[in-house]
């Protein structure tokens, strides 16, 4: 027997597999490798009942299933409604099964018969790949919260100047929604003269401008400070620009 020595054995697993066989001989592996089973259904309508009511960490599937939803198009709701990694579990490897299965996402692949510790591995990869997505997410949602609540006026663009962020100061200013502006171009966005402070910062770091004149999406014009620095990663490469507004007041 395999034994488990990964974080994720308590994990809770919903099998959804129609030969009932086959089920039974997947949920006494998933017990011996420490695993809870959730529950065990056959059809994709069962399985997205299921998985709403019961929120496990993940969800085996065998691709080809009784009723009118096949692994694949279960698997897309799963996915799309509940955010459960899922991992496809079948005998089918023709071209066409695994290009649907692979534009729902899946955290994993498993040919009939398989093994017990490629059973193992694939569960341990699942569910920490969907641990860190999750907690990556989190600290984005977290990020976008704290900029959108800035008192001071803030935009971010990309390396390429394309702009990424702009908070609701941002858009007072300039005129451009968060909306509207995502996707544009920072010269259109944050018209300055005499200066472009992206292709400025990605040379020099920093630039911190006094008295600029900014024309904002109406022609209006504003009279600024401001300075924007480099947004750099953990390898000190550039990933994009802040710009940060100070002491705007309209002419």
């Amino acid at each position: 027997m395999v034994e488990n020595p990964g974080n994720f054995s308590q994990s809770r697993i919903l099998v959804v597999e129609d030969e009932s066989i086959v089920a039974m001989n997947i949920c006494e592996r998933l017990k011996e490798l420490g695993y809870e089973v959730a529950d065990v259904v056959s059809t994709g309508a069962d399985a997205i009942k299921r998985a709403g009511e019961l929120d496990p960490d993940l969800v085996l599937m065998d691709i080809v299933l009784k009723g009118n939803m096949d692994g694949v198009e279960t698997a897309e709701k799963i996915r799309n409604t509940y955010d459960i990694p899922v991992i496809f579990l079948t005998a089918y490897s023709d071209n066409d099964t695994l290009r649907r299965a692979k534009i729902t996402e899946p955290y994993g692949y498993i040919l009939k018969p398989f093994e017990q510790r490629e059973l193992l591995i694939a569960i341990e990869i699942a569910v920490y790949k969907h641990e860190l997505e999750r907690r990556l997410k989190a600290s984005e949602n977290w990020l976008l919260a704290t900029l959108k609540l800035m008192s001071a006026a803030m935009i971010t663009t990309d390396i390429n100047g394309t702009v990424t962020f702009l908070n609701a100061e941002a858009a007072a200013i300039t005129g451009w929604t968060m909306k509207e502006a995502i996707g544009e171009d920072i010269a259109a966005i944050f018209n300055v003269s005499p200066e472009d402070p992206v292709r400025k910062v990605l040379q020099e770091g920093m630039v911190i401008s006094k008295n600029s004149l900014l024309t904002n999406k109406k022609g209006l014009q504003h009279n600024i400070d401001f300075s924007a620095i480099s947004i750099t990663d953990e390898s000190k490469r550039n990933m994009g620009v802040a710009i940060l507004i100070h002491n705007a007041s309209g002419d």
